[in-house]
């Protein structure tokens, strides 16, 4: 398997797909929302936020919009997917880095990290390096493919490490220091349609656009079911099981 902090294990041109397509996709303009959701309610107030992996710059830019108060930073391997976040984002800040040799100390709030870990080999040396880079009493939230029972062409094509199990990833973060505060799955209710699709993928072929191209129909029925999933998180239901796992941690 490959690992995306390698220069060329990503195609250059997905940054300029991706960026025309998740604005108006159901996965991430869901993931948005919850991302939004959690931070306002369980971190509520913050001056400094980092997103490791921004990619295009499409988390941060909605985020940046909601907490108008914070400063925003964004870092990306890529040239490619920088240029871009610079041009949504024109008033982040951001830098190019490897996070693996990531050396901040007490820089930040809150650092963001959203299915970004399973592509890197050394995922607890960027763990450490993240924990290092929070403030006392900062927070780490991640968002991670989950259930090693469904990987599927479709992660080798996206260049995945591994798909993470909920203790797997817990022990990872509390073994360098954090304290678990919020975890749940999500992608719950469409997970067996999730599991069957990936069992029946016959791709051979990493291909950003067909991945994400949808019908409308499709994709409006499918974010009305996220909808109705983010409802019922907002009032207290943890996820179990689900196509990906989110987790607010602490730095205590």
């Amino acid at each position: 398997m490959k690992d995306l902090d390698k220069k060329d294990g990503f195609p250059k041109d997905s940054f300029v797909t991706l960026a025309s397509l998740e604005d108006k996709n159901w996965w991430f303009i869901s993931r948005n929302k919850i991302l939004e959701w959690l931070l306002l309610k369980r971190v509520k107030e913050f001056d400094k936020f980092l997103e490791i992996g921004c990619g295009t710059g499409f988390v941060l830019n909605h985020l940046s919009t909601r907490f108008p108060k914070a400063q925003f930073f964004g870092s990306e391997l890529h040239k490619e997917g920088l240029d871009i976040a610079k041009e949504r984002n024109k008033e982040a800040h951001f830098f190019n880095l490897n996070a693996v040799h990531m050396n901040e100390r007490e820089s930040y709030n809150v650092i963001g990290a959203f299915d970004v870990l399973e592509h890197i080999k050394e995922d607890e040396v960027v763990i450490a390096n993240l924990f290092r880079a929070i403030k006392i009493k900062g927070y780490l939230i991640i968002t991670v493919p989950q259930h090693p029972f469904l990987w599927s062409t479709l992660d080798q094509q996206s260049f995945h490490c591994r798909r993470y199990t909920r203790n797997e990833i817990m022990g990872k973060l509390t073994k360098c220091g954090f304290k678990i505060q919020y975890a749940s799955s999500f992608v719950s209710l469409l997970l067996p349609l999730m599991f069957l699709s990936r069992k029946f993928q016959k791709r051979s072929r990493y291909d950003i656009a067909s991945e994400l191209k949808i019908s409308p129909l499709v994709n409006f029925l499918l974010k009305q079911v996220m909808n109705f999933e983010i409802l019922l998180l907002r009032i207290g239901i943890r996820w179990l099981a689900g196509g990906s796992l989110l987790i607010l941690a602490q730095k205590t």
